[in-house]
């Protein structure tokens, strides 16, 4: 898939583990889990959101694509 999906890193940069993660943003760490690995088909804004609020990133710090 032409998409990487850099969560992991920035969980790493920010010290924070994916259950913390998914506490806060409110969502499964199975979910979590499959959206860190890139098997996730779709994503919501407002997860997005979420995420980029809850790490202090962009969008474009988490998603990347590669052709």
């Amino acid at each position: 898939m032409p998409i990487i999906v850099n969560l992991d890193v920035m969980l790493a940069k920010r010290k924070m583990k994916s259950k913390e993660l998914a506490e806060i943003i409110g969502i499964t760490t199975t979910n979590l889990s499959i959206l860190k690995s890139g098997r996730a088909k779709a994503i919501r804004f407002t997860t997005l959101e979420a995420i980029c609020k809850a790490l202090n990133c962009e969008p474009g710090d988490l998603l990347e694509y590669v052709p």
